[in-house]
């Protein structure tokens, strides 16, 4: 059995690090890994392979940045006659980045089998690429693998045959469980010269929260009035960088002391290690990322997300996570709230054990060698 695995942005490479392992187990899987390049640089993607110790991709389309409709066809050009010459069994994708579903595209219009990890997840909100990327993805897979319950509702609401979903639980979770020890030991906060359990970790990069320069503007008069409490670490995406250096907040790029405490203290991109530290010893994260609502719900650190809807729902059934939106009265009395607040006493969502992604190997590989027969 042949198993093409399509990775392009960090998100997926958190999620296919230990699928890839786990097929790697059986002898008779052969494991192909393809970067679209989506993500190219060194801190947004070769960092994360050596960290989560992922082999070095056998094929790197080297795509690049551009608009979603140029990205997408560029991955697709180059994808399929890679997937003709090769024929593998199965494509594995992962998310809902653009690479998902250009990948999932390909392979379906070749008659290959699609398997979907982290499938049936819906925000509801179609003006999200990615909300797109996840629908056009599901119903063009024949395995759809699922992390909570409420995705396979999603996938029969939308006529999706229930025979082709898999409660396996979150992939993402094994990374983490995988590699929280070493992050532990790195000590980040320490090296920074915050104490563990003092500081908000921020995270902002979605373009609905970045690109308006009302919206980006009540997120950090927020951030700046929460900063006078406790100090802020913000690992600052390239695409936020560019839009603060530019706006009326491009004072944020400088650090800002009181009373020999920092209140904004602004980084670089970090590695896989270096977040999950920080995230581990965080009071509070405030992010507009998907899979650090995941990360926050299984650590017990309390989130705030700025969004008004989330495709993870179990991480605000769990407790963890809060919707507040992207105004500056919501979320400062959102975090208000969660730094008074006793200890999180959350639970952690069915099959978020660390064993998913043997879950999914075991499934591909005995589906597809009976299909073979």
């Amino acid at each position: 059995m042949k198993a093409m695995c399509v990775v392009g942005a960090r998100p997926n490479f958190m999620k296919a690090a230990p699928v890839i392992d786990a097929l790697r187990r059986y002898q008779d899987v052969q494991v192909m890994l393809v970067h679209t390049g989506q993500h190219y640089d060194h801190q947004m993607s070769t960092l994360f392979f050596q960290e989560l110790g992922m082999p070095k991709p056998d094929v790197d389309l080297q795509v690049g940045s551009g608009s979603h409709g140029e990205q997408t066809g560029q991955i697709m050009v180059r994808l399929e006659p890679l997937m003709k010459s090769e024929r593998p069994d199965v494509v594995i994708v992962f998310g809902d980045v653009n690479s998902t579903i250009a990948a999932a595209l390909c392979a379906a219009k070749l008659g290959i089998q699609v398997a979907h990890v982290e499938a049936g997840l819906r925000s509801f909100d179609r003006t999200m690429p990615e909300e797109l990327n996840r629908i056009l993805t599901d119903n063009l897979s024949d395995f759809l693998f699922i992390t909570e319950l409420g995705a396979r509702k999603n996938l029969k609401r939308e006529g999706i045959a229930e025979e082709k979903a898999f409660f396996v639980g979150n992939v993402m979770v094994d990374t983490l469980l995988k590699h929280r020890e070493r992050a532990s030991a790195l000590r980040v906060s320490q090296k920074l010269g915050v104490q563990a359990g003092t500081y908000g970790l921020l995270t902002l990069h979605r373009p609905s929260n970045v690109d308006d320069e009302h919206t980006l503007s009540e997120i950090l008069d927020a951030i700046d009035d929460l900063s006078k409490r406790l100090t802020i670490i913000f690992p600052c995406h390239p695409r936020t960088r560019q839009r603060l250096s530019t706006g009326a907040h491009a004072h944020l790029l400088t650090k800002e002391s009181e009373g020999g405490r920092v209140r904004l203290m602004m980084l670089d991109p970090l590695g896989y290690l270096e977040f999950l530290s920080l995230m581990a010893d965080a009071r509070l994260v405030l992010t507009d990322s998907g899979g650090i609502q995941e990360e926050t719900t299984v650590l017990g650190v309390p989130c705030l997300t700025h969004r008004r809807n989330t495709e993870r729902p179990v991480t605000v059934e769990q407790g963890t996570n809060v919707l507040v939106g992207n105004s500056r009265e919501a979320i400062v009395a959102a975090a208000d709230k969660a730094l008074t607040a006793a200890a999180l006493h959350a639970g952690v969502p069915d099959l978020w054990d660390g064993k998913a992604s043997e879950r999914i190997a075991a499934i591909l590989h005995d589906r597809l060698a009976a299909l073979s027969r």
